[in-house]
């Protein structure tokens, strides 16, 4: 994809599904139960998260390093900060002059909207005030965090609010805080958290994320990817912010919601 062609003319999307590890989002997709999170029809694709936890991965992916292929590279970026012998810019990789994507964008005219889920988002301190700060627009209240099991609807519905008036291209962030422990409450009769109640909460954003796509005006690129995975169990490992497969093994997929047939 020449990102040449992308900005400036398309609406972006980037949705982070905090936590969801690969294998699980590997097994549903195969089973065809993840028809929302991937209307195009493809799978995922497997990648390296470039950080164990959500800080680290999301400071990264706003500097233009996104999760990278598995196999051997170097792999072309979509998006790079200006960086002299950058061996994975290529030419269709779009450069920004800035410190990080959000910005970049704003100067390329893109109006810039974050909608947090996780504690890293929630600007309640100085640091949950710091990735959401690279943005124009931030948003985040307490019912689109982790103890709520109808967070991403929530999420949506501001999405909507703040996109229901807009003038030029959008670049939007959704931080997706439903797999995030504690997710048991997707799980009827779990009474703690699992690989099957993470499943059953990737179920409900599937169930869900089709809304936040159809608010994005067309063509739109989508990128939606885990941030990082976590453990249940494995090896002894519980959680995340760990050097462990389930961990930084990640979910990716990349696709253009195109223009409505009506159109």
């Amino acid at each position: 994809m020449d990102m040449h062609d992308v900005v400036g003319s398309h609406d972006i999307l980037l949705v982070t599904l905090d936590t969801l590890r690969y294998d699980v989002a590997a097994e549903m997709a195969e089973a065809g139960r993840l028809t929302g999170l991937l209307p195009h029809g493809g799978g995922w694709e497997r990648r390296h998260s470039p950080g164990s936890f959500t800080y680290a991965a999301h400071a990264a992916m706003f500097a233009g390093f996104l999760p990278t292929p598995v196999t051997p590279g170097p792999h072309p970026r979509l998006f790079a900060a200006t960086f002299p012998g950058s061996e994975t810019t290529a030419g269709g990789t779009w450069v920004f002059d800035a410190p990080d994507l959000p910005t970049g964008l704003a100067g390329a005219g893109y109006r810039t909207i974050c909608v947090g889920g996780v504690g890293f988002f929630n600007k309640r301190t100085p640091l949950g005030s710091a990735l959401p700060g690279l943005f124009a627009e931030s948003h985040w209240e307490p019912e689109f965090g982790v103890t709520n099991p109808a967070s991403l609807e929530r999420q949506i519905d501001r999405a909507a609010e703040v996109l229901a008036h807009r003038d030029g291209p959008v670049f939007l962030f959704v931080n997706v805080s439903a797999l995030h422990q504690p997710n048991h409450f997707y799980l009827p009769g779990a009474t703690g958290d699992s690989r099957e109640s993470h499943a059953a909460a990737l179920e409900y954003v599937d169930r869900h994320i089709g809304r936040l796509y159809d608010l994005m005006r067309r063509p739109c690129l989508v990128i939606v990817c885990s941030d990082h995975g976590t453990a249940y169990g494995e090896d002894g490992h519980v959680g995340h912010r760990i050097g462990h497969e389930v961990v930084w093994t990640v979910p990716y997929a990349e696709f253009i919601l195109e223009r409505h047939a009506a159109l």
